[in-house]
């Protein structure tokens, strides 16, 4: 039986970890973000009721469950408020010890979002396809020692000292790009607000967790992005500026190596992604808009339509190598529905050579064409099935394949878009 489980992202990221972490909620004691910021987005949809979080752990939604923002997260205070706020406008967080943020999480400030914005304007068609909320130079902060953490915002004097010897250099460099400096006694009226709202949330968030392992809690690790967004793994330099894969919970929260149980890596039943950089099994005809279309696959932060295309194995078995994947979610299976045949990519054909791994070259990478196998589809509605036996042929045909060729087993399969649309063959808590 494990307790401590890390969820991650198996693709570029929206593969519905949202849905996953909220399915498995009410078996765990604490839910974990350990890396990312509000770039992440995090969908649940409940009934009618359609939820995205952005920083704070999907979690959140079950009552009774510790939600914890660790280290490794860099967070923006603004994004933050309004997310908890919206949280009690639908009758959620009602304990605001329920929320707990580490000290040590880096600030996401004004100057950080506008450096991310006016950067990626001057890049013009050489663009990464960043969210310009402000994660990758919040994260050079931290990495060149010049980020302000949550801990030293709860403090006013000690808040303003930090500004007064960064932000000078920030403002030179934000007139360099063409921006508009930012004032240092606008930040610090904007903290005031945001020290009154979060700073009861402020927790040794690493003391805490241990503490939880020692004594045999259950404890989920949410993981933002995709393993193919990894800062070092990912298809660099079209990723994002952290680490993403199951490695990145034990130094985003705290805890060590030895403490993880399992790691169930989330996976869509196609591939899809935004922003720029390769994507061999991308479609941009009518399969891609279709996909795009049922999947309802726009960004959840952004609102950017996703770039959309058949299931990637190759991709799928490099992440379940980088990231030691145990077991599989396969999400989005009812998307499918209707479409023959259907495509799976087994390998890669590279000036005339197949390959059945990633190459490390973003070049060689954007040369590869996929080598396809064909399988049948189905036009049963798969959406209110409760057993695995009771799929069409057909479809448990394509999950089949799928876990051969992964050669890991799949634990949960989705079959839509409710909370209660699924199958469960595993669970990874009992």
């Amino acid at each position: 039986m494990a307790n401590v489980v890390i969820v991650v992202g198996a693709q570029w990221g929206d593969e519905g970890k949202g849905r996953i972490i909220d399915l498995l909620t009410p078996s765990v004691d604490a839910v974990v973000r350990f890396q990312g910021g509000a770039n992440a987005g995090h969908t649940v949809v409940i009934g009618d009721t359609r939820t995205v979080l952005h920083l704070v752990p999907s979690g959140i939604l079950h009552a009774g469950c510790l939600c914890v923002i660790g280290n490794g997260v860099v967070l923006d205070p603004k994004v933050l408020i309004d997310e908890i706020e919206g949280l009690h406008s639908q009758g959620y967080l009602k304990d605001p010890k329920m929320l707990a943020i580490s000290g040590n999480a880096h600030l996401v400030l004004p100057y950080h979002r506008q450096i991310d914005q006016l950067r990626e304007e001057r890049l013009g068609g050489a663009r990464i396809g960043t969210t310009g909320r402000g994660i990758g130079p919040a994260y050079e902060d931290k990495a060149s020692r010049q980020g302000i953490r949550f801990g030293e915002m709860i403090d006013p004097h000690a808040f303003r000292s930090r500004l007064e010897q960064v932000l000078p250099e920030k403002n030179e460099l934000i007139k360099l790009l063409g921006g508009i400096p930012v004032n240092i006694d606008d930040i610090c009226e904007e903290a005031n607000e945001w020290r009154i709202k979060l700073s009861h949330h402020l927790t040794d968030t690493a003391l805490l967790l241990n503490r939880y392992i020692e004594q045999g809690k259950k404890i989920l690790f949410e993981g933002a992005q995709g393993t193919m967004l990894d800062i070092d793994h990912g298809t660099y330099p079209y990723v994002t500026s952290s680490n993403t894969v199951a490695g990145g919970a034990c130094c985003g929260a705290g805890i060590g190596p030895t403490k993880i149980d399992d790691v169930l890596g989330i996976m869509k039943a196609y591939t899809t992604r935004v922003g720029e950089g390769p994507f061999p099994t991308e479609e941009k005809g009518a399969i891609g808009e279709m996909l795009q279309s049922r999947g309802k696959e726009f960004g959840a932060t952004t609102g950017r339509k996703r770039r959309c295309g058949w299931f990637d194995s190759v991709i799928l078995r490099y992440s379940i190598r980088v990231n030691g994947i145990t077991m599989l979610s396969l999400t989005k299976l009812d998307v499918l529905t209707g479409i023959n045949p259907l495509k799976i990519c087994i390998a890669y054909e590279i000036d005339g050579k197949r390959i059945d791994y990633l190459p490390s070259s973003k070049f060689e990478f954007s040369r590869c064409k996929p080598i396809y196998e064909e399988l049948n589809g189905w036009k049963e509605d798969i959406t209110n099935i409760k057993r695995i036996e009771d799929l069409p042929s057909a479809t448990r045909l394509y999950i089949n394949r799928l876990a051969e060729l992964a050669g890991v087993p799949i634990a949960i399969v989705s079959t839509g878009f409710e909370r209660s649309a699924h199958i469960m063959l595993k669970d990874p808590f009992a």
